[in-house]
């Protein structure tokens, strides 16, 4: 494919990201886009990341509705060269199989066992990173014994569109949660017509939009900053195939608590439209989770994230600003309160208890048409973030 068809496909992946699509749709059509650029044996395999942890909670590709669970094992129970998490915390963010072992693909048990006899020789997986640094997942790509490995230009492409991948996971999960709340602090959704006036909200979206300035009243004048986001959204939107850039604006709230809200316009052949994604800023689903469950200080919880995401023992005192003998003695403290041993049986048990039952509850979501989950499963009884 020629450099003008690569950079047609960038626009197409870009513009794809700002649609307003729910995850597993923007997977599809991002896919057939990237199929188009950089050929492969089967389908683009896709993951969702919490951002917060860096665990998986959904994974996506065609003809494949459920992970097996070896697979989940290699990644969080075995030191295999090929894991996710390596490609997501990596500097550069893309990484070949060849590039992950050493150029003995034999190495991973992953490449033994489920690649080589299904007839794959060479993979590339990348990291969907915003260009703020959060890692949303990963897409990874295959070919088989006699295709030629994924060349420079391969990775290039990728990494380009990476950033705008990222993008639409994102949004696709403010969107499903929006429009299928799990709790009473799911993102909110607004959708304006042309003049303004209000042409639906989503389930609840109302407690947001009273804790914005203004007097929002239902069926009122909306807050002016729903507005103004909209407006800012629509002003770089030209035609469908040009849907311009999200907008996006961090306001503070009658209760004191900063609101993050995202513009997206939706211009079709029947007119412009504006949607307005409500959500509180920052939530840290992963804190209040550990707090629940394992009675962590607040101290731990910060160790334990960064433990999550692959950190050593410097990097945390570094992060921390404590010394590395203070993080081995909250170290020990977590291991004592979640009943492990070591920092692998630490992530393995949380994944295993948080979110291995959040990808399974998304493939059952993406087989019954509904909108994926990020983040952990709800803890029983847990209300302290909003959820059920």
């Amino acid at each position: 494919m020629s450099a003008y068809s690569k950079e047609r496909a960038i626009e197409r992946i870009a513009r794809l990201a700002r649609s307003g699509l729910d995850v597993d749709s923007f997977f599809q059509a991002a896919g057939e886009v990237i199929m188009s650029a950089v050929p492969a044996c089967e389908s683009p395999c896709w993951t969702t990341f919490d951002p917060a942890s860096l665990l998986i909670t959904s994974s996506h590709q065609e003809g494949w509705p459920e992970l097996p669970p070896e697979a989940l094992a290699a990644e969080y129970l075995e030191d295999d060269p090929l894991k996710s998490l390596d490609v997501a915390r990596s500097e550069r963010g893309i990484q070949t199989l060849q590039e992950a072992t050493g150029g003995d693909p034999n190495r991973s048990r992953a490449y033994r066992e489920y690649m080589a006899p299904a007839g794959i020789r060479h993979s590339v997986e990348a990291a969907l990173r915003t260009r703020t640094g959060q890692t949303w997942g990963t897409v990874g790509l295959a070919r088989q014994v006699g295709q030629p490995d994924f060349d420079t230009d391969d990775l290039e492409f990728l990494l380009a569109i990476a950033v705008h991948l990222a993008n639409g996971v994102r949004q696709g999960l403010l969107v499903g949660e929006a429009t299928d709340p799990e709790g009473p602090n799911s993102p909110g959704l607004v959708v304006l017509d042309a003049d303004w006036g209000v042409e639906s909200l989503s389930p609840d979206v109302d407690r947001w939009l009273a804790e914005l300035p203004g007097e929002w009243k239902k069926h009122g004048a909306l807050p002016p900053s729903v507005v103004a986001v909209a407006a800012s959204a629509l002003r770089t939107a030209r035609d469908e195939n040009a849907p311009g850039e999200v907008a996006i604006a961090r306001v503070l709230s009658r209760a004191g608590r900063w609101i993050v809200l995202h513009g997206a316009a939706l211009v079709a052949a029947g007119g412009r439209r504006a949607a307005v994604i409500v959500e509180p800023a920052h939530p840290a689903r992963i804190a209040p989770l550990l707090m629940a469950a394992y009675g962590l200080t607040e101290r731990e919880q910060e160790v334990t994230r960064l433990i999550l995401r692959g950190e050593g023992t410097a990097q945390i005192a570094a992060a921390l600003v404590v010394s590395p003998h203070t993080v081995q003695q909250h170290l020990k403290s977590v291991f004592d309160k979640t009943g492990v041993r070591s920092r692998r049986e630490l992530v393995s048990k949380i994944f295993f208890a948080h979110y291995e039952p959040r990808v399974r509850d998304n493939e059952h979501r993406v087989i019954t048409d509904r909108p994926i989950r990020g983040g952990p499963f709800p803890w029983p009884g847990l209300v302290g973030d909003g959820r059920r």
